[in-house]
């Protein structure tokens, strides 16, 4: 027997999985089995590459763009499951490995996506698109193939494909040592919390902490990590100033403390390489690069959409700002408000203002039971239903499984739910995949991900969620939605492949069932005694959420125009990156009290790939098409209504990235999405002395 043979005997990697649904063996995988089977699947797709270009045929649909679409398996399916691992339960061994993979992933995909002959055979194909009686998704397909081709420079001359392919091994190599080293910031750094630090944080904050010590090999004691989940509620609810400022000023400095962490440097870089690829591929920028292949088509676009809401926004956080100085001046505070100061007394004005504070609502929020409200929305707009199943393998003991049917008990997809905070894992929250939907060789199932960092129980509390965390968890379910319900042929086209600007829309609509008084009163009970969410706190409750929305506009919109002057202006301009930042900061007029969503230095959305690269405005593009789209729902008089929730299945979560995403939402809606209803939704619209 070969070496290469003895390989696929006993790597699980290479064989086929004998598990239940053929989901990934994670048990039997360990590190070592990851390059060999990385190189056996970049041999089989450059095996499968070259008999496509290679073939003597006349190019056609069949031999051409689906024999592309078949190729690459063993490399889809290698990849979901280490980049699963990288992000949620990482290893040194495996963040080893990343930094081998990006490189020998950049390498492999650069000679195929610049690949001429290949190229040509698609561009030809392309040029007669019109008769070649294709059907609306091969059209789609066709079209998305040969941009995503023509893109990546596949039309270049050699020596600009020479100096593309270093850039692309260049960039995936900056952009996994910036996710590795804030992954690093955030693991090296902890406070712990004794007895009289503990002022003001609620019995299911500590006991977070605790768990998170426990995690990390410090039973009995409790924890503060730089995970946002604990974070944002330490700012809110924390007595000590001292302790809000060093949190914050951890949180914020993550990748710009000087050490072997240091991002700033791998910034200055990214944007060097980025504005020279832009510039080689025939665009003045890279933001006009990146989005001209997006709803928004330009980056005046994107600067006329954010400016907008940038406006109301900021006056509405400055009118905030001197309310809540006067509330510091009140108590006695002989400071001037600071930016871990803001939380704080934000939640104290808002008990002021709207009698109401996240801490009564928290103990309703249970994790379990907002799990089933997300499922109970789904199951009565699609049809579709979940049981547990406990012989499913996962990468840890806290991920969870879920086997999706839909409305005539056939299997629909896998559900994995990975929800709790730990070392091991990058903070924020993410959608993604093992398998991907398809029905080219016969329907394939969805192996579909959530991945949260929400605080675990301890000492009898279970897991308890903020507002704040139960959104996330209905926006994260959105996106994993719109992988499970997707019904495509073609890979390429499969859920969430779509312009970044659309597909933050089937999430961030999800968020509103959530806070639905029908789907509260349901769901939100006591961990302690099961009583319902009393209707007095949930009218507060929901008379409260537009309240600090300047704060929260205003942190997110600066970031994003942040990214926009990044990829704009030539990179010469952010050689120090934290000049540039100051100086942007100071042109917006953004408040001094309020700090950017992300700083640069921690800004993974934008430089630990480029998948939002010049689109991280795309969260309030998709925001102007969700506030719109609920409103069909609202019209119809039911959040349930069976007809409006099939065009939303129909047109926006089942179609993927089959159609323009244009198209898809008028299809859906019967117009254009009206501008206005995400200021109306913020409560931006009214004056801000009205709130």
């Amino acid at each position: 027997m070969s070496e290469t043979q003895q390989t696929a005997v006993t790597n699980p990697l290479l064989k086929a999985w004998q598990t239940p649904f053929e989901a990934p063996p994670f048990a039997e995988i360990v590190p070592e089995h990851f390059m060999p089977a990385f190189e056996q699947a970049f041999a089989d797709h450059a095996a499968e590459i070259a008999a496509i270009t290679h073939d003597p045929s006349t190019p056609d649909f069949a031999n051409t763009i689906t024999a592309l679409e078949r190729s690459g398996k063993l490399l889809s399916k290698v990849s979901a499951v280490f980049y699963d691992l990288v992000s949620a339960n990482s290893n040194p061994a495996i963040l080893e490995i990343d930094k081998e993979v990006s490189l020998r992933m950049a390498r492999h995909w650069n000679p195929i996506m610049m690949n001429a002959v290949l190229f040509g055979r698609i561009a030809m194909l392309h040029e007669k698109r019109a008769s070649l009686g294709l059907s609306g998704e091969e059209m789609r397909l066709l079209e998305r193939t040969y941009t995503r081709f023509h893109r990546a420079g596949a039309g270049l001359d050699e020596a600009a494909k020479t100096r593309m392919a270093e850039i692309n091994e260049r960039l995936a190599h900056l952009g996994t040592a910036f996710s590795h080293h804030l992954l690093g910031d955030e693991q090296d750094w902890f406070m712990e919390l004794g007895e009289d630090d503990r002022a003001g944080l609620s019995d299911s904050f500590v006991a977070g902490a605790k768990a998170a010590a426990e995690e990390r090999g410090m039973a009995g004691k409790a924890i503060m990590t730089l995970s946002r989940s604990f974070v944002e509620p330490f700012l809110k609810n924390s007595t000590r100033r001292d302790l809000r400022e060093k949190v914050f000023k951890a949180f914020t400095a993550r990748g710009d403390n000087g050490n072997a962490n240091d991002n700033n440097e791998a910034i200055v870089e990214i944007l060097s390489l980025r504005e020279e690829s832009a510039k080689i591929l025939g665009f003045a920028t890279y933001a006009a690069y990146r989005l001209e292949d997006s709803m928004a088509k330009t980056p005046e676009a994107v600067r006329g959409l954010l400016e907008r809401v940038w406006k109301p926004a900021r006056a509405r956080a400055l009118a905030d700002r001197d309310a809540l100085q006067a509330l510091v001046t009140e108590e006695g505070g002989n400071f001037a408000l600071a930016p871990w100061d803001w939380r704080y007394y934000a939640e104290k004005l808002r008990q002021a203002r709207a009698n109401f504070d996240d801490a009564a609502i928290k103990p309703y929020l249970v994790l379990d039971h907002m799990i089933e409200a997300a499922f109970d929305c789904a199951t009565r707009l699609f049809g579709i239903t979940f049981a547990e199943r406990k012989d499913v393998p996962t990468w840890h003991p806290d991920v969870r499984v879920w086997e999706v049917k839909d409305a005539n008990g056939q299997h629909k997809a896998l559900f994995y739910g990975d929800y709790f905070a730990r070392s091991s894992k990058r903070s924020g929250a993410w959608m993604t995949s093992l398998r991907d939907q398809q029905k080219l060789d016969g329907a394939i199932a969805p192996l579909i991900i959530n991945v949260c960092n929400f605080a675990k129980g301890a000492d009898g509390v279970p897991s308890l969620l903020s507002p704040d965390d139960a959104r996330t968890l209905f926006h994260e379910f959105g996106h994993g939605l719109h992988g499970m319900l997707s019904d495509v042929t073609y890979p390429s086209l499969s859920g969430t492949s779509v312009f970044t600007d659309f597909v933050e829309l089937p999430s961030q609509l999800y968020e509103h069932w959530q806070e639905q008084p029908q789907v509260l009163r349901k769901f939100a009970k006591h961990y302690e005694t099961g009583e319902p969410l009393p209707d007095d706190l949930l009218n507060r409750f929901l008379a409260a959420r537009k309240f600090n929305q300047g704060f929260a506009t205003v942190e997110f919109v600066s970031s994003a125009l942040i990214d926009l002057e990044f990829h704009t202006q030539p990179a010469a301009a952010s050689r120090d990156v934290r000049t540039f930042e100051k100086a942007e900061l100071e042109k917006i007029g953004m408040p001094a009290e309020i700090a950017l969503r992300h700083r640069p230095t921690q800004f993974g959305h934008i430089f630990s790939g480029d998948h939002y690269a010049s689109g991280y405005y795309s969260y309030m593009w998709s925001e102007v098409m969700d506030a719109d789209a609920f409103g069909a729902f609202e019209e119809a008089g039911d959040i349930f209504d069976p007809a409006v929730a099939k065009r939303l299945h129909d047109d926006i979560y089942s179609s993927g990235g089959s159609r323009d995403p244009e198209d898809a939402y008028v299809a859906f809606r019967g117009r254009e999405p009206e501008p206005d209803a995400l200021l109306r939704r913020r409560g931006l619209l009214e004056t801000p002395e009205a709130a």
